[in-house]
C-alpha cells in the first residue's frame, strides 16, 4: 500500500502568550494520500490557514508529529525544513507576494537560483508559458492584472516540481470569472503533474471540486467527506 504523503498526528499549537494566547490546533490528526485534492473549509478563525502553515513547515507545532512524504519535519531544524519545503512544497497565497521591482520571469526564477538551479530562467519561462503568460515575461507585477499576478505566483510555486501544492484562499482577491480561471488552472496542473493539492477556501463550490473536504472548527477536524459520496447522496 502506498504511504500517505501527509501524516499529521496529534498536532497541537498555541499562539500568543498569557491572556492573549489562542489554542489554534487541538490535537489534530490528518492523513492525505499522494495525488489527492483536499478542500479545507470552516469559519474564520477555525485554524484552516494555520493548518496549512504547519504542513508547509512555516509554523512549528508545540507537540505532535508531521510527516511529509515520510520526512518528519517536526524534528528538523529551521534550515532543514526550509530546504525541504523549497524542494517539495509549493505555496500559493491569497495575496500574491510578488517582488514588485522584479519581472514575472525574475519572480519565478529567483527562488530557483537561490536553490542553486543553473537552469532557473529556462524553467521559469516554461512554467510561465504553462500558466498562459508566455507573452508577459518582462512585465512587472504592477503592470499585470490580479489574475495574471496569481498566475505568476502559481508558476513560482510549481517551478520546483513539488509533490504537494498548498493554496490558501487562492481566488480570494479575484473577481468571480478570474477566480474560476485560476481554479481551473490549479486543478489542471494538479492532475497533469500528479500532485497533492491542499486548498483552503470559503468558496463552497471551489471546495466541492476537491476529491475530499475536511471541515475544521475551533482547531479541530469535525468531519471529513468524499465529494463523490456527497454528490451521490444528493442525487
Amino acid at each position: 500500500m502506498t504511504k500517505p504523503i501527509i501524516e499529521l498526528k496529534k498536532a497541537d499549537l498555541t499562539l500568543g502568550d498569557g491572556a492573549s494566547s489562542v489554542h489554534v490546533l487541538k490535537g489534530m490528526d490528518l492523513i492525505v494520500q499522494r495525488g489527492e485534492s483536499v478542500g479545507i473549509v470552516g469559519p474564520s478563525g477555525s485554524g484552516k490557514s494555520t493548518l496549512l502553515m504547519v504542513l508547509a513547515g512555516l509554523e512549528r507545532v508545540d507537540s505532535g508529529e508531521i510527516h511529509i512524504d515520510g520526512n518528519p519535519i517536526h524534528a528538523m531544524s529551521e534550515d532543514q525544513v526550509a530546504d525541504f519545503r523549497g524542494r517539495n512544497v509549493g505555496i500559493v497565497f491569497q495575496s500574491f507576494h510578488l517582488i514588485p521591482n522584479m519581472t514575472a520571469l525574475e519572480n519565478v526564477a529567483v527562488p530557483l537560483e537561490l536553490a542553486g538551479r543553473s537552469d532557473a530562467f529556462a524553467v521559469a519561462r516554461d512554467e510561465l508559458a504553462a500558466v498562459g503568460l508566455a507573452e508577459r515575461l518582462t512585465h512587472y507585477p504592477g503592470e499585470l492584472s490580479g489574475g495574471e499576478q496569481q498566475r505568476v505566483a502559481i508558476a513560482r510555486a510549481l517551478a520546483p516540481h513539488p509533490a504537494m501544492l498548498i493554496a490558501d484562499e487562492p481566488t480570494g482577491n479575484l473577481d468571480t470569472e478570474t477566480g474560476k480561471q485560476i481554479a481551473d488552472l490549479l486543478f489542471k496542473e494538479q492532475a497533469d503533474r500528479g500532485m497533492t493539492l491542499l486548498l483552503v477556501t470559503h468558496d463552497h463550490k471551489l471546495a466541492a471540486r476537491c476529491q475530499r473536504q475536511v471541515r475544521v472548527r475551533s482547531g479541530e477536524i469535525l468531519k471529513e467527506e468524499n465529494t463523490d459520496d456527497k454528490a451521490a447522496a444528493v442525487a
